[in-house]
């Protein structure tokens, strides 16, 4: 008879998550995960594997969620330029998480691990991609509406744009000049025009 577990898998991967985005995963102990998890290491390795493993599927959450998010914020309103102008205002402003100084999950995967890990490379491949795909679909939705020129490559400008905005959270990691960040946005949104 399989025992059922005795703890919430969703909790327990939201904990894991929050303490991989604010250590870094070489930096994160099994020891640090059972604890913000309040779980023993056999329901660790059972529900989710190895801290690798755990790590994979706490990134594939967080990049759900991101997506997610990034979609309503650019769907939130009827004007595409607005919608982009408020996306980046965001990221200027909060660097995009609560605590600008964690940066974004799946950029701190890109720094730390795909370098060196075919794995990660891919998954925060996918997610810039993914992320352009849900850009392109909102400057061609612009573009139907009469709001942006037909003459705007949608594919390229989407990749662009992706570029800029893991810059910027980057960037606000640091607690840059605010003319700087307020420069160089304005330059980014004047690609829409």
């Amino acid at each position: 008879m399989v025992r059922q577990r005795e703890f919430d898998t969703d909790k327990a991967l939201e904990a894991a998550m929050q303490i991989f985005w604010d250590k870094g995963f070489e930096a994160t102990s099994l020891s640090d995960l059972t604890t913000a998890m309040g779980i023993q290491r056999p329901s660790l390795y059972a529900a989710f594997g190895d801290k690798k493993e755990l790590f994979e599927t706490a990134l594939r959450r967080y990049t759900t969620l991101h997506a997610a998010q990034v979609r309503s914020r650019l769907q939130h309103t009827s004007s595409v330029k607005e919608a982009f102008r408020a996306l980046f205002e965001h990221i200027g402003a909060e660097g995009d998480v609560t605590d600008p100084r964690h940066g974004c999950f799946c950029i701190n995967t890109m720094v730390e691990l795909a370098p060196h890990d075919p794995k990660f490379a891919v998954l925060t491949r996918e997610h810039q991609m993914y992320l352009a795909a849900i850009f392109k679909q909102t400057i061609e939705r612009g573009q139907g509406t009469g709001e942006l020129s037909d003459d705007l490559d949608a594919i390229a400008l989407s990749k662009s744009l992706v570029v800029s905005m893991i810059g910027l959270t980057v960037m606000m990691k640091s607690e840059p000049d605010r003319s700087f960040v307020q420069q160089s946005m304005k330059v980014t949104l004047s690609l829409l025009e």
